[in-house]
Order: structure tokens, then C-alpha cells, then sequence
């Protein structure tokens, strides 16, 4: 009789992006704890530089100027736990 695992279906799932092929290709060649965080710190600095790139483009897009957020008050509400 067949157990019941062998008749669970994995769900579909979405194809690699070529980003995470490219990296799992990298992470097979079992590079040392250094390298890896080396990587890590190229990609976070990567996709950080490229934030700060689109945030200027707005800023220059939308006229802002410095003056302009030194007049605002930008704050995040938060619900009160209190009751």
C-alpha cells in the first residue's frame, strides 16, 4: 500500500529568476565565509546605490529643493497601545 507522502503534490512554483541562477551557480563553487560576505556587502551596496540613484532622479523630477523638507514635519503615526 502506497503511503500517503508519495501521493502529496509539490505546488507549482514560479521559474529562478536570473539573478538567483546566477547566484546559486556561485554559491555551488563553496566559496570561503570572507567571500561571501564580501558578495553580500557588493549586493547590498549594489541595490543601496541604486535606491539612492531613483530618489535623486525623483528629487530633480519634482523640483524639491533642500529649504522644502526643513518646513515639513515628517513623522510616522503609531496606534496607541494604551487603552
Amino acid at each position: 500500500m502506497a503511503s500517503s507522502k508519495e501521493n502529496t503534490t509539490i505546488p507549482a512554483r514560479q521559474p529562478l529568476s536570473n539573478l538567483q541562477l546566477t547566484l546559486l551557480n556561485l554559491y555551488a563553487t563553496d566559496v570561503s565565509e570572507e567571500d561571501l560576505k564580501a558578495i553580500q556587502r557588493l549586493i547590498a551596496r549594489y541595490f543601496a546605490e541604486k535606491a539612492t540613484e531613483l530618489a535623486n532622479q525623483d528629487y530633480i523630477e519634482k523640483g524639491y529643493k533642500a529649504k522644502d523638507f526643513l518646513k515639513e514635519h515628517i513623522r510616522t503615526l503609531y496606534k496607541s497601545t494604551s487603552k
